[in-house]
């Protein structure tokens, strides 16, 4: 509306004059900057959308959403995931002690072209210590060593790196053996580290520590209701966010007790079922809008130029022929 008021004006008092070329393109430039914010009700529309979900949904809430998600991800895992070495082993374990750990793999010849594959697990601990303790046999075994369980010899061939600071060496070195199969404290669902969204703002590994600890306690440590209260937790989120979902959560409590009790057994009985993709697509469109506003969405870029351009071509399409037209009659 503004660019049709624009343009009458100008036809109105700026024709019958005959204009040098410049001073053509700086009518045509204003016409294009006019176009432009008559139509910029596209950026409008995208910025009180954007405006408008944040007040619905702060950050702080969404960032309390991930937290909850990032603590209970191992639980909702689709059935076939659980057999996957890459999301669930011994590796990925962050707590509790002597966990995590480091994996030695040993292979020994049983017969032609056969071998005999062994992992061992160890725990991985630091130690720190005067430099020059460490070059001296005596000194650091008498001090330091004798502590951990055995000498500088085996230390050294433990290290897995060493840091000098200043005059002291941290080493990091293969600890005792451990062996998560067999651990009262382990099941799968703490095979698992990974997180279902980071928060921003906080140190991916703090958020895996935090999380792989707030779900040991979960499991190990509180009574079966806290573990209830947070799929209660989450079927409040998945209902708020209206993801489509199976999850009865006192079923799935039930389930996590009996998969921990049972731990040889395959998780095809787990019962987690909702809409992951809805929920996936849900989380990276929040995402993008808190963090990477784009008022100006790439599925309209297109036709918003094309309708700029076009309302400038025609506005000074017309403005150039009546004026010639009036010069001339």
């Amino acid at each position: 509306m503004f660019l049709l008021f624009f343009l009458i004006f100008l036809l109105k008092n700026h024709t019958k004059q005959k204009f040098a070329f410049g001073n053509l393109l700086k009518i045509g430039g204003v016409l294009l900057m006019i176009s432009f914010l008559s139509f910029s009700f596209f950026v409008s529309y995208s910025f009180g959308m954007n405006a408008k979900m944040r007040s619905e949904l702060s950050e702080a809430k969404l960032n309390k959403d991930k937290t909850l998600l990032n603590t209970l991800n191992p639980f909702l895992y689709n059935y076939t995931s659980y057999s996957s070495e890459k999301l669930f082993n011994p590796l990925n374990i962050l707590y509790p002690k002597p966990y995590p750990v480091i994996e030695v793999v040993d292979s020994t010849l049983v017969s032609d072209q056969y071998y005999s594959v062994e992992s061992k697990y160890y725990s991985i601990d630091t130690l720190k210590m005067l430099t020059t303790d460490l070059n001296k046999v005596s000194a650091a075994t008498s001090t330091i060593l004798d502590s951990i369980g055995f000498g500088k010899k085996e230390l050294l061939e433990r290290i897995i790196k060493k840091n000098v600071i200043k005059d002291s060496t941290e080493i990091i070195y293969k600890g005792r053996e451990v062996n998560p199969r067999y651990d009262g404290d382990i099941c799968i669902f703490i095979e698992n580290n990974f997180l279902y969204k980071p928060v921003k703002g906080i140190p991916i590994e703090k958020q895996q520590y935090d999380a792989a600890v707030k779900r040991y306690k979960l499991i190990y440590k509180y009574n079966q209701d806290s573990l209830l209260s947070n799929f209660q937790k989450l079927d409040t989120l998945l209902k708020k966010y209206k993801i489509e979902t199976n999850i009865i959560p006192k079923d799935l409590a039930k389930d996590v007790v009996y998969y921990k009790e049972h731990n040889n057994e395959l998780l095809n009985g787990i019962k987690n079922n909702f809409d992951r993709n809805a929920l996936e697509e849900k989380f990276t469109t929040l995402e993008r809008l808190f963090y990477e506003p784009n008022y100006l969405h790439s599925s309209i870029i297109a036709i918003f130029f094309a309708v700029v351009v076009g309302a400038w071509l025609i506005g000074f399409s017309i403005y150039i022929l009546v004026n010639y037209r009036r010069r001339t009659a």
